[in-house]
């Protein structure tokens, strides 16, 4: 039977507050005051429906199941809400770090589209990244998990610059050329990372389908997930990774998606030759040799991929004029915001780079363009690229001044 890597994504972005051109210049706050602040009121909703019943449930199977492991990856701009608005989020996250069964990833503290743009500002949101997980929870990242898995070569030679020993990305049919994404791989790269790769039929199943009446697998039980997973031999790897939300928020309780979780654990613990990992477990039982470690396969992606819409690649945040013309003028002020030392400028600056403000952007339609309404803030990407476009002008203005 396969190992199961299971991991989730933690992360809320700041929506900006509704500004016009007679604002710029004010130098007001770009985001919402009480009591009205929407981004409160989001972050608590989506507490009260998914962060912690999943937590609370997360911490049970951990105490419930000593061979249960789960991984994390958190965005410092989820910790920095979770701190002001929900703070038992994070004292769930640290009872369940304290129980030695999970593991914390790193990433880009702004969930940040850096890597496309700026080694310097790239290598920057990931040591400020490592420093809020050593704060809250005292441990220090090992493995990589970048903005919605975004990765090609040249990503993995950034990382690789880096002190972590592996990364997760997304398993991309064109790049894999027939071999199985349930192997371990490493990168294109001198020092090979080894790479583990999401299982997106299996990911999704639960993440986009267990709900869905019109899924021809629907409902969804235990018993089918467990002889979905466990079809595979003993030396594959099922990377089952999914947004934290998958719980509670885009799958209702009412769903059964909590009772989904926890019998599945249980059931699949069940049988002693089943065995749940964490990345760096995987990573750590590799050889060290490295002539032998090269014998695993390497996965070779010239071009950027992710694991957002149907083409895994990063369409969704850079595609029409609205996405390049915001994502040129932000990395653009770079030196000049830097130079400046002024904390707040800087900061606004890192805030405006997370990638949801140009997700929202995103002007696709059918199926991909669905999902990217569901998740926006907004009426229309136009909205969105008005609202960032101002808030791009004042930044500018108090740059000038």
């Amino acid at each position: 039977m396969p190992q199961l890597c299971f991991y989730l994504h933690l992360h809320q972005p700041r929506r900006l507050k509704k500004m016009n051109v007679f604002d710029v210049g004010v130098h007001s706050s770009y985001y919402e005051s009480e009591p009205n602040d929407g981004n409160r009121i989001i972050f608590q909703k989506v507490a009260q429906k998914s962060y912690l019943p999943m937590l609370r449930l997360l911490r049970d199977l951990t105490a419930w199941h000593p061979e249960f492991k789960v991984s994390f990856s958190i965005t410092g701009v989820f910790l920095e809400q979770a701190e002001v608005y929900q703070p038992e989020v994070i004292s769930l996250l640290q009872e369940i770090m304290a129980t030695g069964q999970a593991e914390i990833l790193g990433e880009t503290y702004y969930h940040s589209l850096a890597a496309l743009y700026s080694e310097a500002e790239f290598r920057i949101q990931v040591q400020k990244h490592r420093q809020i997980i050593q704060r809250f929870f005292g441990v220090t990242p090992r493995v990589f998990r970048n903005t919605e898995l975004i990765y090609s070569n040249h990503i993995a030679s950034l990382v690789e610059k880096m002190p972590f020993e592996g990364v997760l990305t997304e398993a991309v049919d064109r790049y894999l050329h027939g071999r199985p994404k349930t192997k371990l791989y490493h990168s294109y790269t001198p020092k090979r990372l080894p790479l583990l790769l999401k299982n997106a039929e299996l990911s999704d199943d639960i993440a986009f389908r267990f709900s869905d009446k019109n899924w021809s697998e629907h409902p969804l039980t235990v018993e089918k997930y467990l002889h979905w997973v466990e079809i595979y031999p003993e030396d594959h790897l099922v990377n089952l990774f999914m947004d934290f939300e998958t719980f509670g928020e885009h799958q209702w309780e009412d769903t059964g998606i909590f009772f989904f979780w926890g019998k599945f654990v249980e059931e699949f613990l069940k049988k002693n030759w089943n065995k749940f990992v964490t990345p760096s477990e995987v990573v750590a039982a590799l050889p060290s040799h490295a002539e032998l470690w090269a014998e695993h396969p390497c996965y070779d992606v010239p071009e950027l991929i992710s694991w957002a819409d149907v083409d895994r690649d990063i369409t969704a945040w850079r595609d029409n004029p609205l996405q390049f013309d915001t994502l040129d003028k932000l990395y653009q002020l770079e030196e000049n915001i830097t130079a400046t030392n002024d904390i707040s400028l800087i900061d606004d600056w890192r805030n405006l780079q997370t990638s949801d403000h140009f997700y929202y952007m995103c002007t696709k339609w059918s199926a991909d363009g669905d999902v990217h309404s569901y998740f926006s803030p907004y009426e229309d990407p136009y909205e969105a690229y008005r609202r960032f476009s101002v808030v791009l002008a004042d930044l500018e203005e108090r740059l000038m001044e």
